[in-house]
């Protein structure tokens, strides 16, 4: 794994290639952000913000929120997919925030995944974004192109944010989150658009995964141009060689056969020249 200097020069030249690097998702209060942010599970930020409009019309605070039921929630959130445990999350984590927090988002960590629906992820994207506490959150972009890069290692999304903190500053976590995301999406995908990618000298993946099969898919190449062109002039050595004769006999047959055939023919005629013709015996009558 690369060192928080390697780490903290990579982020910055990310950052050059994404400077508009921020949360895709539409909102203007915490509560909306959190409301959008559970939405946006399985689904994607396009989707959530043709939804959070209409939505967030209807119930602007959590108070709002906290009076609705899942008939009326559920048709309105559909198409963000999971509807029916995303619609039981929102209202349990409204009512949560009217009984628990005056209705207002809380600050901190600890209070944000109490809520019903609220996981590390959803309270570090709100953290970031709305409340101005420093926040890293980790989805599956920022595992992928860490881990890639080589500034992190792991699977476990909180094993990866701690390894990402400890390696750039607190005013920069959010940031960073953010620039991962946008380079997951953008450059970094599962089929990776490695020759767009500004740190590509420096990834782990690059160097030890795709050049290596780029100079596999080169000699491969190469090989098979110097095999085509030598097959146009055939040599005696590319030529099928016979079977070999199981005995003397059929030796014999074979070698007859390569030679044009016709050995026992041509001595049968000669034979026959030598002998002359047959005298015929005369008769009498």
């Amino acid at each position: 794994m690369k060192s928080p200097r390697e780490t903290q020069t990579i982020l910055d030249a990310l950052e050059t290639q994404h400077p508009d690097a921020d949360t895709e998702l539409h909102y203007k209060t915490p509560f909306e952000l959190l409301v959008a942010t559970i939405l946006s599970a399985q689904s994607t930020d396009a989707r959530v913000n043709i939804v959070t409009p209409a939505l967030f019309k209807r119930y602007p605070h959590a108070r709002a929120m906290a009076k609705a039921t899942t008939a009326e929630l559920e048709p309105q959130i559909h198409s963000t997919g999971f509807f029916r445990a995303k619609a039981k999350s929102l209202l349990g984590m409204a009512a949560a925030l009217v009984e628990r927090h005056g209705g207002e988002v809380p600050a901190t960590m600890e209070a944000l995944v109490e809520l019903p629906g609220v996981g590390r992820k959803t309270a570090n994207v709100v953290l970031g974004h709305a409340l101005g506490v420093p926040g890293l959150p980790v989805d599956r972009h920022v595992l992928r192109v860490s881990n890639r890069i080589g500034i992190a290692e792991g699977d476990d999304p909180v094993a990866v944010e701690q390894q990402l903190m400890a390696a750039m500053p607190p005013e920069r976590w959010t940031r960073t989150s953010d620039t991962l995301i946008l380079h997951g999406r953008r450059i970094c995908r599962p089929k990776p658009l490695c020759d767009q990618c500004v740190v590509r000298d420096q990834c782990d993946y690059f160097r030890l995964v795709i050049s290596k099969e780029r100079d596999e898919s080169r000699g491969q190449s190469s090989g098979g141009s110097r095999q085509s062109s030598g097959g146009s002039r055939q040599s005696p050595a590319g030529r099928k060689a016979p079977k070999k004769p199981k005995n003397s006999r059929q030796s014999s047959v074979v070698s007859q056969k390569a030679a044009g055939g016709g050995a026992k023919t041509k001595r049968k005629k000669t034979a026959t020249r030598a002998r002359g013709p047959k005298k015929v015996r005369a008769t009498r009558r």
